[in-house]
């Protein structure tokens, strides 16, 4: 379900049918495909079958500090989701899990608002800790990715893209590449080595609004008496250009006080993922 308030008792993030986002994600040239869906990985019955499948989950965790975040988790099995869930609000017991599993660990939209405030200690961790970062995230603005690709090459981590595609619209629109890779296990190799390029568009304005009236058209289909409530649609572009707004502060807000700590010697090891 959504986490707009009131909207998240009627309403879902995305009402995409797995087997549709596959056909769609393969149409636009992708040789293997994953999916990410926020604390579930229930795409894996339709999708098993396929042979260019592998199974991610995109985990809400808390951090030490207290704080909310999004990791990106690839290459797990249906026992690695379960022991995901049960250590995600204890997110030092999460990485030592992935480390043992040898499963590859991003810090999604590094520098969002999207999951509430952070602190210091926070991307201390994330620089220290994680194996590697979400630099391009295709509904997050330009100017942010490229704040998340500077940490990247600051402290040496593998860099990745992802649709965060919660309409077919803009699926396998971003996108990872690995170079050379033929299989799911040379491309997961490929991540942990940081041997991948991200790839493909930035989030924008209307992509993100586009979405939003997606997911609602999405919402009336499935709850008619929705459409009592289809005055609200016209406030959705001033809603999303206030957010980017927010979005652009924090983002500024971060980049600008970690790349100064970073330079004023905050001792910061890199995480390393076993082969």
């Amino acid at each position: 379900m959504c986490t707009v308030p009131v909207l998240s008792r009627v309403c879902r993030e995305s009402y995409n049918d797995p087997r549709a986002l596959y056909e769609t994600l393969k149409r636009r040239g992708m040789d293997l495909v994953t999916v990410t869906d926020h604390d579930s990985i229930d795409a894996v019955e339709e999708l098993r079958k396929y042979p260019d499948f592998f199974l991610s989950e995109e985990v809400t965790c808390t951090t030490p500090s207290g704080t909310e975040m999004h990791a990106g988790v690839y290459g797990i099995r249906e026992e690695d989701h379960v022991e995901l869930q049960r250590r995600r609000h204890d997110l030092e017991s999460l990485l030592a899990y992935a480390a043992e599993k040898r499963l590859f660990v991003t810090v999604n939209h590094l520098y969002s608002s999207l999951t509430g405030k952070r602190t210091d200690a926070d991307y201390e961790m994330f620089a220290r800790d994680f194996h590697g970062v979400e630099t391009l995230n295709g509904q997050i603005l330009k100017r942010a990715n490229k704040m998340a690709r500077d940490f990247a090459f600051r402290y040496d981590k593998p860099m990745i893209g992802g649709s965060d595609a919660h309409t077919l619209a803009s699926v396998g629109r971003t996108y990872t590449d690995v170079k050379d890779a033929r299989n799911i296990e040379e491309f997961l190799n490929g991540l942990r080595r940081g041997v991948c390029v991200p790839a493909g568009n930035h989030g924008d304005f209307l992509k993100l609004t586009s979405a939003v009236f997606g997911i609602g058209g999405s919402l009336m289909k499935e709850k008619p008496w929705m459409i009592l409530a289809s005055a609200l649609f016209a406030a959705i572009p001033a809603v999303v250009l206030g957010n980017y707004l927010k979005e652009l502060a924090f983002a500024s807000y971060w980049s600008e006080k970690h790349r100064f700590a970073q330079t004023a010697g905050l001792p910061v090891a890199t995480a390393e993922v076993g082969m």
